[in-house]
Order: structure tokens, then sequence, then C-alpha cells
């Protein structure tokens, strides 16, 4: 192991201890973030200790399911595929948009992207929710898809807590800081292990961990609108936003840099803190009398 990958193994183990968790729980998307997770594990653990489980819906592409279960037998570790199209039915979240069973992927693709692109013409449809905007539709688009990602983390927990495991989390840094991810859905975990990587870090890690080239060169995506990827969300390829990012942070030098890009980064990180601050905003000192 490199002393990168070696430093988070025994983060793993030292949490899973100190915490007193029978073992892990994570949820395999078909996607980097969860592979490089799941290799982590297979790393820092036993593989009776992992459970892992694929929890597509109706919307799901065909590809990450079967994606997520070359994963998991490629490190060998115990899954379970549940589909959670039911509980999300019964929530009345496919009331907001007509049935589609039997549409064409492609179809639904092209759906989505052309209302991203009618968004688009007002602004950066990724700020709108943070910013606020007074449209109805767009607001029934994100109760729509986030509403999977915290079904999702219940089942996760459910799980975990009948067998006193930890659920672990796939959110990088260039997430966090951009605040690309659902509150209280895959950001709701009990350990966090790249965290602290920039995504192009965590092509790095792939690498040395042996994660499958087909998953490497998959594009990345939030896995919340079909057609729509992270850096078509960002405007910007992950190269040149966690450049930024990393320059932004360290107070380093932005010259040379494209100050168009520059100003977007710094909206994108700005997003970031908004989201991040509103996670759980209360008067928790008057709970203590202080």
């Amino acid at each position: 192991m490199t002393k990168k990958s070696e430093k988070i193994v025994n983060f793993l183990r030292e949490t899973v201890a100190q915490y007193n968790f029978r073992g892990l729980v994570l949820g395999v998307s078909g996607g980097l973030d969860s592979a490089v997770v799941l290799a982590l594990l297979v790393k820092a653990f036993d593989r009776d200790k992992i459970k892992c489980f694929i929890l597509p819906e109706r919307d799901s592409p065909k590809d990450s399911v079967k994606d997520a279960v070359f994963v998991c037998k490629y490190f060998g570790v115990e899954y379970e595929i549940k589909n959670i199209t039911k509980i999300l039915r019964a929530l009345g979240i496919y009331k907001y948009y007509p049935p589609a069973f039997f549409v064409p992927w492609k179809v639904k693709e092209n759906f989505a992207k052309k209302r991203w692109q009618k968004y688009k013409e007002k602004g950066n449809p990724f700020e709108f929710d943070i910013e606020g905007i007074e449209d109805e539709e767009f607001l029934k688009g994100i109760s729509y898809y986030r509403a999977k990602h915290r079904v999702r983390m219940v089942y996760l927990y459910k799980e975990a807590e009948r067998r006193n495991y930890a659920v672990v989390g796939t959110t990088n840094k260039t997430e966090f800081l951009t605040g690309l991810y659902v509150k209280w859905g895959d950001d709701s975990t009990d350990i966090e292990p790249i965290l602290h990587l920039y995504k192009t870090q965590v092509y790095e890690l792939a690498k040395e961990l042996n994660v499958p080239e087909k998953i490497i060169m998959k594009p990345a995506s939030p896995d919340l609108i079909p057609g729509i990827g992270d850096e078509e969300i960002f405007g910007l390829d992950y190269s040149t936003l966690d450049r930024i990012l990393d320059k932004l942070l360290n107070n380093k030098s932005l010259d040379g840099e494209d100050p168009e890009k520059v100003k977007l980064v710094k909206r994108l990180y700005q997003i970031g803190k908004k989201r991040n601050s509103l996670r759980n905003v209360s008067m928790v000192d008057d709970l203590y009398g202080t």
C-alpha cells in the first residue's frame, strides 16, 4: 500500500474499533467513489465484515446496476440488490412525473437535458436551490431527485443498525466544498474515508488500488438527473476545478488561471459554504443554558 491508502486504512480500522462497530455497510452505485471506498474496505477488513447494497429505482440507468454488481464481484464482497421504486411510489414521488417504465433511456436523457438547458438560460441551475428561485417546476424536480438519495440512506441505516455496522460514505472533497451532495442523503454517514481527497486525487487512488479501468473511465455523475454528469453541472472539468479550488483554499497565486473560471469556482465554493452552513441551524446553546 502507498502511504495515502495506508493512512485511510488505519483510519478505518481505528474508527471501527473506537466505536465498537462489528462491520460496515456500503451503498455501491457503480461509480468511481464507491468503488474506491470498497477497495479501501477490503484492504482494511475481512470481507465477511463488509455488506454492500445496490439500490436502484425506476429511473436508474441499467448500466449503473451492472457496474455496481461488477464492482462487488470484482472485490469479492457480499451484496444485495434492493429496488427502492415501491418505497418512492408510496411517498408519491413518481406522481411528479409520468410513468417511465417503458420509456427508452435516451428519451429520459433528452427530456432532462432540455430542462437543464432551459434553466441554464436563467443562470446556473446548480445555484438556484441555494440562492433561491420562485419556480414550482424546478423545486418539484429538486424534491423528486433528492428523495431518492434520502431513501437510500434510510435503507442503509436500517441494514447497518440491525447488525451494529457503520454506514460508510463516499463523498469526496470536491463534492463537499462545492455542495454537490444531497443534504441528509449521501452526506449522512458514520465514516467518510475519502472526504479529504479532491476528485482528481480519488482518480489517482483508484489506479493505486487497482480499481477496474472501466469504472475509472466512466463519466462521473451524481445519479440524480438522467444524462447530466458532474462536469456539466459544474461547467468545468475536474482537473481545472480541483486546481483552482486548491489555490483558493491555500492562498496560492491564481496568475495564469482563466479569470472567468476563477469566478465560477469562487461561486461554486460559496454555494458549498452555504449548503454546509445549512446542515443543522439551531440554538443549541440554549439547550445547555449558555
